[in-house]
């Protein structure tokens, strides 16, 4: 059962077959959310509700509890749904080992174990992976985000370029719980089947489709230092939208990549695509960096990057602000 994906539950969930146990686990909360609520919305209707379904938290329950919870039979229902949050934080949990191996029937247990996975080695993760289901949620990789927007987009049914897929990741980051409210937004306020584009992003959630820390890294690699400027002075105008330990983040991830461009032994769009974990519809970005840049400048740019990065936090420096440290940055990366 542990090899079943996340549309394979959803699909068994919404057909109205459910499992004795769902154990949902790993570093990215999003899916374990959105199983725990789809089962807490279908598995019951309303009316069963009150006497056929419990909420326990880890921090206030224990293993003893969740099972007594989980061996309690259904009062006029089909059965009891018993959902445990923030199961990672329950004391003893290779306890259940002994619920597990013989669970009732008439319960679906949800144990929603965020942020980590349990040890493989234990023998609770094997009775689980062997008879239940054992759901692990993976964080995404920054590369995999545009293409995730994009397949939520078309679920809601929408069409997306790829710019501005790679805006609402860049600018969103890679919490999918805050993409997916962001999306939503659009879904309310825009006409099914149309296509989204940077025009709709700015006017709709909030972000520039000219002043982001996209284009000031295209602005970069382009050596366009006016460009660039005028991004610096549009995020001292906007800071809370802009912090700055995003933007250095994204900046020394681009200028490592340009590191790994010139060391690439196949220099083809198609090699540097899946050398970078890149679309290859931005290969031609680094490429003109890798231009713009050789290796010497590169390595003088990450030492620049790696001391605005302390000076933000406070390290060297109790005076200069944000906005002037980028400015400065950006003037050094320039001028490397």
């Amino acid at each position: 059962m542990a090899g079943l994906s996340y549309n394979q539950i959803v699909s068994e969930i919404k057909s109205g077959k459910f499992r004795p146990i769902y154990f949902l686990m790993g570093e990215e909360a999003y899916y374990i959310d959105k199983l725990t609520k789809l089962i807490e919305k279908t598995a019951l209707k309303e009316e069963e509700r009150s006497f056929n379904q419990a909420v326990l938290y880890g921090r206030d329950t224990d293993v003893r509890t969740v099972i007594g919870e989980a061996k309690r039979y259904p009062m006029m229902a089909e059965r009891v749904v018993i959902v445990v949050k923030e199961a990672q934080q329950l004391r003893k949990i290779e306890d259940l080992e002994t619920y597990v191996q013989n669970p009732q029937p008439s319960t679906v247990l949800v144990l929603a174990h965020k942020y980590k996975a349990l040890d493989k080695r234990k023998k609770l993760y094997k009775s689980l992976s062997n008879d239940h289901i054992l759901f692990e949620s993976k964080k995404l990789y920054e590369n995999q985000i545009p293409d995730w927007i994009g397949d939520n987009l078309k679920a809601r049914g929408f069409d997306s370029n790829m710019k501005s897929r790679q805006l609402l990741a860049e600018s969103l980051g890679t919490d999918l719980g805050r993409i997916d409210s962001e999306l939503e937004k659009l879904e309310l306020v825009l006409e099914k089947g149309s296509s989204i584009n940077e025009h709709q992003i700015e006017e709709n959630i909030g972000i520039s489709k000219d002043y982001n820390n996209f284009e000031l890294i295209k602005a970069l690699g382009k050596k366009d230092f006016v460009k660039a400027i005028k991004i610096q002075q549009y995020f001292k105008a906007n800071p809370k939208d802009n912090p700055m330990v995003v933007t250095v983040s994204l900046l020394f991830g681009f200028f490592s990549k340009l590191m790994m461009v010139h060391q690439a032994k196949d220099k083809s769009p198609k090699g540097i695509a899946s050398l970078l974990r890149v679309n290859p519809y931005f290969v031609q970005d680094y490429q003109q960096g890798a231009l713009n840049y050789d290796l010497k400048k590169l390595a003088r740019i990450i030492h620049y990057l790696r001391e605005c990065d302390m000076k933000s936090k406070g390290v060297g420096n109790s005076s200069t602000p944000d906005d002037e440290l980028l400015r400065e940055l950006i003037f050094k990366i320039s001028f490397a």
